[in-house]
């Protein structure tokens, strides 16, 4: 991550006529830079200016929708273009209603759909449910505004996005033995019993992982080596994604044998290892189950 600056970056799109001017102004209240109605071929350009070393902005909303129907293919290319940035924790907030709800709406306010211009609005909202259903499924926060008035959409999004309010994301590594069965709450699980075993080297065998001897009998074989780096190189890559998913905490659990030895020198490989990007806590579970036996 090293002293890079990294902005927010929220995507607010969804149904037209679903409430993104009220989001634009909620998101503007929370004091973003906020940009309505962005091509997504501007996208790119956009965000080049944002990383200029003498930008000081570090909160945006960008309103993009079928307004710009022109560019609108083009607007998932770019959306993977901004998942490979480091500069940027983007997050996309997909606004909803119901058909009927928005065909109401149009017919309140007189304009018509982008998508059906002139002619009936259900038309062209069906049409826009199509074209947005996989952006939809991108999303990290999804607010359906059948039922809300725009003070109640203004509040939720005030509640989710107010810096108060956020929850923080946190890495929680768990040392287990297979002997004594999974750890119900793990998300990932890796199984390092492949690994050369402490247990059965006599003076290690009485010893724990946090123990200097075993950690270093642990990691000097390349299996352990190979199996650092790959497992680091994935977790570098998933737990970004689960932070931006709205996930608040990911439990890591690494099991071998006994729960003494090599999971519990890797838990602490690992913990080390990300406490400088994510908040970290270790639970050794199994460390002390063969003193009580």
């Amino acid at each position: 991550m090293g002293n890079q600056k990294e902005t927010k970056l929220v995507i607010i799109t969804g149904m037209s006529g679903a409430g993104k001017t009220v989001a634009i102004q909620s998101f503007e209240d929370l004091g973003y830079y906020c940009v309505d109605n962005l091509p997504p071929t501007l996208l790119p350009k956009f965000l080049e200016l944002m990383k200029d070393s003498t930008n000081t902005v570090q909160k945006v909303a960008l309103v993009m929708d079928l307004r710009a129907r022109e560019f609108f293919d083009t607007l998932i290319e770019s959306l993977d273009l901004l998942s490979d940035e480091d500069s940027f924790d983007e997050h996309i907030l997909f606004l909803d209603a119901e058909d009927e709800q928005l065909v109401s709406r149009y017919k309140e306010t007189r304009r018509s759909h982008p998508l059906a211009v002139g002619g009936l609005p259900l038309k062209g909202i069906r049409q826009e449910r199509m074209l947005l259903d996989e952006l939809k499924g991108r999303a990290q926060h999804i607010i359906d505004t059948t039922n809300l008035k725009p003070k109640e959409l203004r509040k939720k999004i005030l509640k989710a996005y107010s810096e108060e309010e956020q929850e923080v994301f946190s890495v929680h590594l768990v040392s287990f033995g297979f002997k004594y069965g999974l750890p119900i709450d793990a998300d990932l699980v890796f199984d390092v019993r492949f690994l050369p075993n402490p247990h059965y080297v006599n003076n290690l065998q009485p010893l724990t992982g946090l123990n200097p001897d075993v950690s270093s009998y642990v990691f000097k074989w390349s299996d352990t080596q190979k199996f650092q780096e790959k497992v680091t190189d994935l977790l570098e890559f998933m737990l970004p994604l689960y932070k931006k998913e709205g996930k608040s905490q990911l439990v890591v659990a690494i099991g071998c044998t006994g729960g003494q030895h090599r999971s519990v020198a890797l838990a602490e490989y690992f913990a080390k290892e990300f406490s400088t990007r994510f908040i970290t806590h270790i639970t050794h579970r199994d460390i002390d189950k063969r003193k009580e036996q």
